[in-house]
């Protein structure tokens, strides 16, 4: 059974724990310019008592069906059947930047001599039968690593808790 990362942005306080694992693990130094695989958007929402912020932590979806890599004229990018983890190929990549005009998500960020560089859903800690390193250090919860079919039953489990309580 596939996993998947999914943020609970209700958890989330933007404490940036994940991106920094994430650089952990990946030997990622930004200030070299290596792109960051996971970034912490703050966003600002209107509410009845003011103004509320949530924050959204992001990185590649490891999409079911691939956009990034069925973009790719050279398949530098693919998908592991048994992870579902989206890698890339550095020896494949010729650095066109088609995946990211194929990704909805914004996700491709290229080193510096124009290489994708994207999360590997730590598809070495995956195969050891450990969670992601953003996953293991969030301190609230908020990302969570588990099978799709659980992760939407929770969704739905919650959106039915919701229209419980309005009745």
């Amino acid at each position: 059974m596939k996993k998947a990362i999914y943020l609970d942005v209700n958890l989330c306080v933007g404490c940036g724990a994940c991106a920094v694992a994430c650089m952990d693990q990946n030997d990622i130094y930004p200030e070299t310019g290596q792109p960051e695989f996971r970034r912490i958007y703050q966003i600002e929402e209107e509410l009845v008592s003011g103004i509320g912020i949530k924050y959204l932590s992001v990185a590649c979806q490891h999409c079911a069906d691939s956009p990034c890599a069925m973009g790719c004229p050279t398949g530098a990018i693919s998908k592991d059947s048994n992870t579902g983890s989206v890698t890339v190929d550095q020896d494949r990549c010729i650095g066109c930047h088609s995946c990211a005009l194929a990704c909805p998500f914004g996700i491709p960020r290229y080193d510096a001599q124009g290489k994708l560089q994207k999360c590997s859903l730590c598809i070495e800690r995956v195969e050891a039968g450990l969670e992601p390193a953003c996953v293991r250090v969030c301190p609230m919860g908020a990302l969570k690593f588990e099978e799709v079919n659980l992760l939407q039953q929770e969704r739905e489990f919650k959106i039915i808790g919701k229209v419980a309580k309005t009745k």
